[in-house]
């Protein structure tokens, strides 16, 4: 018997929180508390590194038990790739892709759900540019330097806000997502968001 598809999960505000380890990328996605303080664990990332085709799954919980949603690319190495958004039956939620020659000096996404069309780009075009300028900078360019960069993501038909992406100011990738946008299901957001820190350089 098929399961049939459910509606949009709606969830408003959500964070972000990387855990960097040495063979994989792993994201916990937590939920938001009414006093704004991060609250339950909602969802568990994964991403091996060096893959040739990308493939990000999100767990129910850290034991990896249960996948519950996923993105994978379309294409192997090419930094043009769309991503598609899968639920745990594989069924399609939604998709993005990296605009790749807008993003040479600002970074710029499309992302699609049922309904929706968007795009995205770094908030402050002058850290964009710092960001591409201290990468080039001989030996300069491999001192860690924490850049605060934030993605606005709009309607390309209306220009409302659809979602936001705040990165915080701490040693390890931390993020505020902020969804304004009913019809964007919370697990395309959650894998938009992830995707903006593990995709970033590509």
């Amino acid at each position: 018997m098929t399961t049939p598809p459910a509606g949009p999960m709606l969830i408003p505000r959500f964070y972000v929180r990387q855990k960097i380890t040495l063979m994989v990328n792993q994201y916990q996605i937590l939920g938001a508390n009414p006093d704004g303080s991060e609250g339950p664990l909602l969802a568990y990332a994964q991403q091996k590194r060096m893959a040739f085709k990308e493939l990000v799954t999100f767990y129910s919980d850290e034991s990896k038990a249960r996948p519950v949603f996923s993105f994978k690319a379309r294409q192997g190495l090419d930094v043009r790739a769309q991503h598609d958004v899968l639920d745990e039956y594989g069924r399609p939620l939604g998709f993005f892709s990296k605009e790749f020659g807008a993003s040479l000096i600002r970074s710029t996404w499309h992302m699609s759900a049922p309904g929706l069309d968007a795009f995205g780009q770094e908030r402050r075009p002058v850290i964009a540019v710092l960001r591409r300028i201290w990468d080039f900078i001989p030996y300069i360019g491999d001192v860690w330097v924490p850049f605060v960069f934030h993605f606005d993501f709009v309607d390309k038909a209306s220009g409302a806000p659809v979602m936001t992406s705040e990165r915080q100011k701490a040693i390890r990738d931390r993020y505020t997502v902020t969804v304004a946008d009913q019809r964007l299901d919370f697990r395309v957001a959650a894998s938009m968001a992830v995707a903006l820190d593990a995709l970033q350089s590509r």
